[in-house]
């Protein structure tokens, strides 16, 4: 085989993960982070972010000697690149533009390792054109080596993008049998992909070229935020009228060509609140529904907190002798979605942390899947679900979490994003 050792970049959400299944087929790995906390959590055997399964998978790779977390690359035969693509700052407004400094870091960490035959893979979720950046930014920091955009076939170093597609909450299963879109730089790189990712992956590995790799989960993500922006506008538009958004969407499904999802907060994650702004900076005078989408969907945490200050009207209403001082809120889950710790581009986080600003009462915060808050929020009361069911006045349903799904509807005035409380 072509990898005795591999190097994921990374150790979040996607990277650790997918550094473990490949440790799990005996396959040395190497795992790169700048968060030392991480490596250190990581090399004890334990994992620092919550994800099922995935606690056992590293436990026996670490301790079979097959995974390691370090701070700094170390030469290895692949490198998969697994960091964050965040927003650059940007005016209230305007169309947010990708970072990729994360990436470039990336790069200039692996390129004094790099050698003759090494493959570089970028996984991070990226505009059209960043794995041909790549390899540029390679090429520059390592003009000894050869590189596909010059030298084709015969390129020294391989590059190629593969961009993850799976759900939180359901990776370890989603890594080894989902299909992978593969886009090399060249058949070549291509073709060396799929070795790679055929060590652990059962789907397919579907060839292209690397921008429609890049382009194609864009696309996935794009679809998703729509449809989401779909059913988060009907909500708006059923509260005005008076309708039941809960009835009608079970109605309009009865259709046997209808799928309406499910409304909520907002649209949250690294990738469905992330990946549509790629497209539209790039193509902004084409990008029409998708922007707008992104709109509606951005827009619905306000509309969220509008709910909320209706509902301490109406609790101060029915009860004339209290003052907004007496009304104590509860805001129920954090995450971006149900039954995860991940809070990254949450509207309910959002939501909540607003709320704790504004209102001069007491809020109470209910998150099950972490310990701690963010330390954005560390000055705000993280409760447990049966103090603030006993608690609050008000109660703010964000996040379907299996605890809340279990729980009956509480006493008082509630504000339930999700219809589970309905």
């Amino acid at each position: 085989m072509s990898f005795q050792t591999i190097s994921v970049i990374g150790l979040g959400y996607i990277g650790l993960p997918t550094a473990a299944m490949f440790a799990s087929r005996k396959i040395n790995v190497i795992g790169v982070d700048v968060n030392q906390n991480a490596v250190a959590t990581i090399n004890q055997g334990k994992i620092h972010i919550v994800e099922p399964d995935l606690d056992m998978i590293v436990h026996t790779a670490v301790s079979g000697g097959y995974l390691k977390a370090v701070l700094v690359p170390e030469p290895a035969d692949a490198f998969l690149i697994a960091v964050p693509t965040p927003f650059k700052p940007c005016a209230e407004g305007a169309i947010p533009e990708p970072d990729l400094s994360y990436i470039e870091s990336a790069c200039n960490g692996i390129a004094p390792v790099l050698k003759k035959g090494d493959l570089v893979i970028l996984e991070s979720t990226s505009p059209v054109g960043a794995t041909e950046q790549v390899a540029a930014w390679l090429a520059a920091a390592r003009p000894d080596l050869s590189f596909p955009q010059t030298a084709g076939e015969s390129a020294n170093v391989n590059v190629a993008h593969c961009p993850e597609r799976v759900l939180p909450g359901h990776v370890v299963r989603e890594l080894v049998e989902n299909d992978r879109v593969i886009g090399g730089m060249s058949a070549r790189c291509s073709e060396r992909s799929v070795e790679l990712y055929k060590i652990f992956v059962q789907g397919d590995c579907v060839i292209t070229n690397a921008r429609t790799a890049e382009m194609a989960k864009l696309t996935e993500n794009s679809c998703r935020d729509v449809q989401i922006a779909f059913a988060n506008e009907l909500s708006m538009i059923c509260d005005k009228l008076d309708i039941d958004v809960w009835e009608l969407i079970a109605l309009a499904n009865r259709h046997p060509r209808i799928n309406i999802l499910q409304p909520g907060p907002g649209v949250g994650g690294h990738c469905i609140a992330v990946d549509p702004w790629f497209i539209v900076s790039k193509t902004p005078n084409e990008a029409q529904l998708i922007h707008t989408a992104r709109l509606v969907n951005d827009s619905k945490p306000e509309w969220v907190l509008d709910r909320v200050d209706i509902a301490v009207s109406n609790y101060l209403q029915q009860n004339p002798s209290k003052r907004v001082l007496d009304v104590t809120i509860a805001c129920y889950g954090l995450a971006f979605k149900p039954d995860i710790d991940d809070l990254r581009e949450s509207p309910s986080k959002y939501i909540a942390q607003k709320i704790c600003e504004k209102h001069n009462g007491q809020v109470l915060l209910v998150e099950p899947n972490i310990s701690e808050l963010p330390t954005s929020m560390a000055d705000y009361n993280l409760v447990k679900v049966d103090a603030a069911i006993k608690e609050a006045n008000i109660h703010v349903l964000l996040v379907d979490h299996k605890q809340f799904r279990l729980q009956p509807a509480p006493q008082g005035i509630i504000v339930d994003t999700k219809g589970i409380w309905i």
